[in-house]
């Protein structure tokens, strides 16, 4: 039985959006813009790590900043409409509800980006932080008192032990089964269409893992 007060926090791209057409569409309109060339789909294939890291393979260190913001700038009208949210997304956030508990998103997207893809959704967490990556989400993951993370990416498995809270992975990002297991995942799961009934199973113990699921 799921504790009354359990907060579960998720992941944003690739975790509970598709965020890839807007932001292959979004790169794309970047390159156009600056002239300066970008593959555009090699990007979307290592989403998850701040926009900034993707940046330098394509601009100059001092131009970082910028091009940053002009993205940024650009992205409402060009990204959130061709984004999907992922299958289950919407059901996992309800089971979260549905069992007492908070929903929060902790994500490395810019925040601002981050709650116009929710707000077109139609997904409405407890709460959403943004603009942090990997270990840094275990500071807002601990603020909300989350004690299971929920991502795709071995960057969200290290903000989950970084924050002390259950590790749960789905490989619908860059991050396949196995390499989410040796990152530390406590828990994978195929998709979030998974989520629901695991949430049902699981007995709120931080100890608890896909291998003491199977002794049970």
């Amino acid at each position: 039985m799921v504790h009354m007060t359990l907060t579960v926090g998720f992941d944003l791209d690739m975790t509970l959006i598709d965020s890839r057409p807007g932001i292959h569409a979004c790169y794309t309109a970047l390159a156009e813009r600056t002239g300066t060339f970008i593959d555009a789909d090699m990007a979307v294939t290592r989403l998850g790590p701040p926009l900034a890291d993707e940046l330098t393979h394509w601009f100059p260190a001092d131009r970082i900043e910028a091009m940053s913001d002009l993205y940024r700038s650009m992205y409402p009208a060009i990204a959130i409409t061709a984004t999907p949210a992922m299958t289950g997304a919407r059901a996992a956030i309800e089971a979260v509800r549905a069992s007492g508990g908070r929903a929060v998103v902790v994500t490395a997207k810019y925040e601002a980006n981050a709650a116009l893809h929710l707000a077109h959704l139609g997904i409405e967490p407890d709460a959403l932080i943004g603009d942090l990556w990997a270990e840094q989400k275990a500071v807002a993951l601990r603020e909300q008192g989350a004690s299971v993370y929920v991502g795709d990416h071995v960057g969200d498995v290290r903000g989950a032990r970084a924050a002390g809270a259950l590790s749960v992975a789905v490989p619908t990002g860059p991050c396949d089964a196995a390499e989410l297991r040796a990152a530390g995942a406590d828990v994978v799961l195929d998709d979030l269409t998974h989520f629901p009934a695991w949430l049902a199973s699981y007995p709120g113990d931080p100890g608890y893992s896909d291998a003491t699921a199977a002794r049970a």
